[in-house]
């Protein structure tokens, strides 16, 4: 039997849709402190692939002593499937599809219809405004933002986005989650790119520019970083690691706006129109084969 018990303020039974690296280690985070975790996907293949990549985290997870449980139990508390109706009995679903804002408003707006009253709704978003996805719901005061951050078991940081119609009650059980989960919120208000994104790809950006221009290579500007700023990754790794799509999607949100200093380089667009994703495809800034 586990060992696992379900820290105070955590949800006993908690949803999340989309099981991709995001999605699946939001419920990996969920399920090892205790919670029963059903992740939502398209189909069939891509909910069978959600499964093994939690079961895979989880595994390592005890293998490094991180949590004391016994798999198969930890594999009985996680289900996957592709069935909106399955979510009804949660009492909080995170949904963690990509960042497409016609995609995340379908997929919010689906959910809820099938959330008990009382039930809370999270998106993932990382740009996107968590004031104009509320407008597209029946119960605004039950939605918010939690942004995680990749890897998602290893960070210790949630960003907690509240909208304006965002409940004192919802704003409180967030912290009390992030708590439970064992890792710290920062609670901001909804504005572009809130504050970990608007930060974050700014530096990004010119950490871009500088490569473009010749200032330095890759490398030596991450590690300017790295040993200069005690950044744990430099910002260009990071970005390879976030993947260039997501951060060029996310530039060109920002520059629409808050204006023309989130101006994606045209050396980020070359690579994305190359395929040269970042870690998931390979190559990007770096090499990663």
């Amino acid at each position: 039997m586990s060992n696992t018990a379900i820290p105070t303020g955590l949800p006993a039974k908690v949803g999340v849709l989309g099981g991709g690296r995001m999605g699946a280690g939001i419920a990996h985070s969920f399920l090892i402190k205790g919670a029963d975790v059903l992740v939502v996907e398209r189909d069939e293949q891509s909910a069978e692939a959600a499964r093994e990549r939690v079961e895979s985290a989880v595994a390592k997870s005890i293998e490094r002593g991180v949590v004391d449980a016994n798999l198969d139990d930890m594999a009985s508390r996680l289900a996957v499937g592709v069935d909106y109706d399955a979510f009804t009995d949660r009492q909080l679903v995170v949904e963690a599809v990509p960042e497409n804002w016609d995609l995340k408003v379908t997929s919010l707006r689906r959910i809820e219809e099938r959330l008990a009253p009382d039930a809370f709704l999270a998106s993932n978003t990382s740009s996107l405004t968590v004031n104009g996805l509320a407008k597209e719901l029946t119960r605004p005061g039950n939605f918010l933002g939690l942004h995680f951050f990749n890897p998602v078991p290893a960070s210790t940081l949630i960003e907690v986005v509240l909208g304006n119609q965002t409940s004192p009650e919802l704003a409180a059980e967030a912290k009390r989650w992030a708590a439970a989960l064992g890792k710290t919120a920062v609670v901001v208000n909804d504005a572009p790119g809130f504050a970990s994104s608007r930060l974050g790809v700014v530096i990004a950006l010119e950490a871009m520019r500088m490569v473009e221009e010749g200032v330095a290579s890759a490398e030596d500007i991450d590690n300017a970083m790295v040993l200069g700023y005690k950044h744990p990754t430099g910002p260009l790794r990071t970005t390879d690691i976030v993947g260039l799509d997501v951060r060029l999607g996310i530039a060109e949100y920002l520059q629409s706006t808050l204006g023309d200093r989130f101006t994606p380089p045209q050396i980020l667009r070359d690579k994305v129109a190359r395929g040269e994703l970042g870690r998931k495809a390979g190559t990007g800034f770096f090499d990663w084969s």
